[in-house]
């Protein structure tokens, strides 16, 4: 199959040109070359896709037997391509987010759950909001017709290239050893998938034509946060990492000073009301069709991997421009002040 990747160069997009050259297709790629170096093994067409007249040089003269969207954050963005490769193109794969549902961490939802406000046409260029996902599905579906279209709802995904940083946080704290503060309940279970298992199973639907809507993430109870928290210890840490529990109740009466649930310590969400149905997602549809996901501790090594090997690239973007692969993530707590809670509460 000839299969077009806007996107294609980081994470989920590397993930689809990954698994797609390695099941023999052809892949084009669709980006402004600023993220990351595209693979070998694929063409490359350089443009914005926000660009109307970047849109019309990529689809000159070509046909594609499938497209797979994983950049669009705007319903504007989705709109142009879906109307531009609506006659390019025989089928349409749109990676949206469990962010896009309404009642996301309130309530258990499925794929018939309503989808938060956001008009199809929506103006570009909005503020950043759970809602524009939403936006952008119905743009896709009103540009290239739902009975040619494919909606990945996509969960939390993990795995090597991983851009948030929430696992690689977890692995390179582990490996600087000493204590470590585990918060919350060990007992939460999680709900996380692995960039190259959702990439599989998105071209398995691809391959096959599939219409309609997946919510594509692991099934609920399948992870507990304490397995992901000594398996990450195992995996990257140092001798003598020592996990130190800290309860809910403990970390969200630190008043002023009190931790930010996610950002600070990564996936810790607390048992508040809402928070409380973030990892309960039904992806039995997703199951029912095939989806496969790995276990957790073959994620973390690779990704583990990964992180050891990315400070040793040398790759530049396509205006010359030296990428940095180790550069710092942005998640985790303060070492200081997770010393302070460790004093206060371990």
């Amino acid at each position: 199959m000839k299969i077009l990747l806007l996107g294609g160069s980081s994470f989920l997009g590397r993930a689809y040109a990954t698994e797609a050259l390695a099941r023999g297709h052809q892949v084009t790629t669709f980006n402004r070359g600023r993220s990351a170096p595209d693979l070998p093994g694929v063409e490359t067409v350089r443009g914005d896709r926000d660009s109307a007249e970047d849109l019309a040089r990529l689809i000159e003269g070509r046909h594609w037997d499938a497209v797979v969207d994983t950049s669009a954050r705007q319903p504007a963005q989705a709109a142009l391509s879906a109307r531009l490769l609506r006659e390019r193109a025989d089928h349409y794969t749109f990676v949206s987010s469990v962010h896009a549902y309404a009642d996301w961490a309130t309530q258990v939802i499925s794929e018939d759950s309503p989808l938060l406000p956001c008009p199809a046409d929506t103006p570009p260029d909005q503020p950043f909001g759970r809602e524009l996902k939403a936006g952008a599905e119905r743009a896709v579906l009103a540009g290239f017709g739902a009975e040619r279209t494919l909606v990945l709802s996509s969960g939390l995904l993990i795995g090597p290239y991983e851009l948030g940083g929430r696992l690689p946080w977890w692995l390179e704290r582990m490996a600087r050893g000493g204590r470590v503060l585990a918060p919350g309940d060990p007992e939460r279970t999680i709900q996380v998938i692995d960039v190259r298992d959702f990439a599989a199973f998105g071209l398995d639907l691809l391959t096959a034509g599939t219409a309609g809507r997946y919510i594509t993430t692991a099934p609920p109870g399948r992870l507990t946060f304490g397995q992901w928290l000594e398996t990450c210890r195992e995996i990257a840490g140092a001798a003598g990492t020592e996990l130190v529990p800290v309860d809910d109740a403990a970390l969200l009466a630190e008043g002023p000073d009190q931790v930010a649930p996610w950002l600070e310590l990564p996936f810790w969400a607390p048992d508040l009301p809402e928070w409380r149905y973030i990892w309960q997602v039904d992806s039995t549809r997703a199951e029912a069709a095939g989806l496969r996901c790995r276990p957790f501790a073959e994620t973390a090594r690779d990704t583990w991997e990964w992180l050891r090997a990315r400070g040793q690239a040398e790759d530049t973007d396509a205006e010359g421009r030296k990428l940095v692969p180790g550069a710092p993530f942005k998640q985790g707590i303060e070492p200081a002040k997770e010393q302070r809670l460790l004093a206060a509460h371990g």
